[in-house]
């Protein structure tokens, strides 16, 4: 793997992880795995493998979305290859906005509007688990929507489809494994939330810093140049194992 291909996969990492911290994903944590398990938060601390099945089954539902959508954006910028620079560049405004959104500088009204599916009632089953992640996926809230939106655009540029969908797969990771330790520890998980509530508002602030960085890189193609002085600073033994 090139050294940008792993700039691009840590960065989409750590946006599924600020995408988890959001304050339209974070405080709902508890009422998603209630819903998927059926169970109550203390049913959930003595009964672990069921929670972390149907937990397992619900990150794997919207994964399975965000993947579909990596490997979209990617098919549609390999159509435009030709355009290849131009799409790296208008990509990175795009990315720049949705920075400037996290940040609060403006609204864009078509993530203003509530797209999430509600579900008054889980399906039944392991796949009910599964449509509840594809459902909470299809949902283009306010929070999540920048931050995806900025993995998507990324997406776009990459050379093939398959790169896409791995990039998605990353971000999809970043945001299934804070879920799943949730799910394994829920006691812990809700003091630990009590303390880092009032941090909420710094998550968006810090998404929004990351996208426009990684957005002005594109701009400029300075992406590729800083993944080579990365790539000089790493020790030789390192590079025979990447």
């Amino acid at each position: 793997m090139s050294t940008p291909d792993q700039i691009s996969f840590l960065v989409a990492f750590a946006a599924g992880v600020l995408s988890f911290l959001s304050p339209c994903v974070l405080p709902l944590v508890p009422s998603y795995l209630g819903f998927i398990t059926g169970m109550t938060l203390e049913e959930m601390g003595g009964r672990r493998r069921i929670a972390m099945t149907h937990a397992l089954l619900f990150v794997l539902g919207f994964g399975l979305i965000f993947v579909i959508l990596g490997a979209s954006a990617t098919a549609l910028g390999s159509a435009l290859k030709y355009y290849q620079v131009w799409l790296q560049r208008v990509g990175g405004v795009l990315i720049i906005l949705f920075g400037l959104y996290a940040l609060g500088v403006f609204k864009f009204a078509f993530l203003q509007q509530e797209q999430r599916v509600h579900l008054d009632r889980k399906p039944l089953g392991y796949l009910g688990s599964v449509l509840v992640g594809m459902a909470f996926a299809a949902g283009w809230t306010p929070c999540i929507g920048p931050i995806l939106g900025g993995i998507l655009g990324m997406a776009a540029t990459q050379g093939d489809v398959g790169r896409g969908m791995a990039l998605l797969g990353t971000y999809s990771a970043g945001l299934a494994v804070p879920f799943l330790v949730a799910a394994w520890a829920m006691e812990s998980f809700l003091d630990w939330f009590q303390r880092f509530r009032k941090y909420l508002p710094w998550v968006m602030r810090a998404s929004g810093v990351l996208l426009i960085f990684v957005g002005l890189l594109m701009v400029t193609g300075e992406f590729t140049r800083l993944a080579g002085w990365l790539q000089s600073l790493t020790p030789e033994f390192l590079k025979g194992r990447l």
